[in-house]
Order: C-alpha cells, then structure tokens, then sequence
C-alpha cells in the first residue's frame, strides 16, 4: 500500500464514522478518503469539496457508485464558500494546511457547519519527516491553533509508517 492510500485508510479508521454520520471532507483529491468513508455510511451522506475543478472530476468518477447511491456529493468550492444541507457530523481533511495555516478564517466556517458534538479532524504526512520530534512538535502546533480557535482537543494520534508517519489531531467546538 502506497502512502497515499495508508494515509487515508488509518484516518477514516481514525474518524469512527458510524452509517448515518454526515460527513465534510475538505480538500478530496482523487476520492481516496471519500470512497472509504462512503463504505462505511448507510443513510449518511458525504460532501466533499476541493478548489481543483479536475479533482472534483476524478473524485466524482473514482465514487460514481456512491453518487449514484446519493451518498456522496462532490463540489468545486473552497471551505469558505461551501454550501451544506445542515450541519455535518464530522469535518476532515488531510494534508490541507489552510485548516491550521489559515485558522482564522477557515476554523469558524468548520465550527459553524459542525453539529453538536461534532468533531474536526486534520490529518498531515508531510513526506520529510522522519521522527517522532517532529511529528509531536508539528501535532502540538496543529492542536494549539484549533484550542486558540475554540477547539477542545480530542487527541492527537500517530500512525506508524515507515518511513513517513501520518498524524492527526482531532477536536470538538
């Protein structure tokens, strides 16, 4: 399995999402996190945005069953212009900085589309880090900026690969 596909694979383990969850997926790419989190939902629903209009496109043609299922909903938009149908259950992203990078204007639209109870979760494998230092220090960094914004910390989890770890942090409004 490529990074790419472990990446995705240990953050929807990661996300716990249960049949009728409603789920936003900030930044899809090619679907990978869209198709297994759609496995997974029975009555839920998935919208998944990226600003890349040909990201869109692949995600779209990669979970043409899950659209056709209406279980998933694919758009070109930027987070801040998204529009749901109500509040989601859970928002993730992985690998899209503008989440932490950007928090002042991206984190109130995340907390304004979460339910109660609702988690965010961002998941980052940068492909130069190679120890558990960095990979700490840059999980701390991510979880200060979501407790500055009005986050509860959940917890910050590492998934083990060899030689590129992945690490996510999980918060609650």
């Amino acid at each position: 399995m490529g990074d790419a596909a472990y990446r995705h694979v240990w953050a929807v383990e990661q996300l716990a999402v249960g049949p009728g969850d409603r789920v936003l997926e900030v930044g899809c790419g090619h679907g990978v996190g869209a198709s297994l989190v759609c496995e997974r939902l029975e009555g839920g629903r998935l919208t998944a945005i990226d600003r890349s209009a040909a990201m869109v496109a692949a995600a779209t043609r990669r979970n043409r069953a899950h659209v056709e299922a209406g279980r998933a909903r694919f758009e070109v938009a930027a987070l801040e212009r998204v529009e749901l149908d109500g509040e989601v259950d859970t928002v993730f992203a992985v690998n899209v900085a503008a989440l932490w990078r950007d928090a002042d204007r991206t984190l109130p639209v995340v907390r304004d589309a979460l339910a109660p109870g609702g988690a965010l979760a961002v998941f980052h494998q940068p492909p130069w880090w190679r120890d558990a230092d960095a990979i700490a220090a840059f999980g701390e960094e991510v979880a200060g900026t979501l407790r500055r914004h009005g986050f509860e910390l959940d917890g910050i989890h590492v998934g083990d690969r060899d030689p590129v770890p992945v690490v996510g942090v999980i918060a609650r409004p």
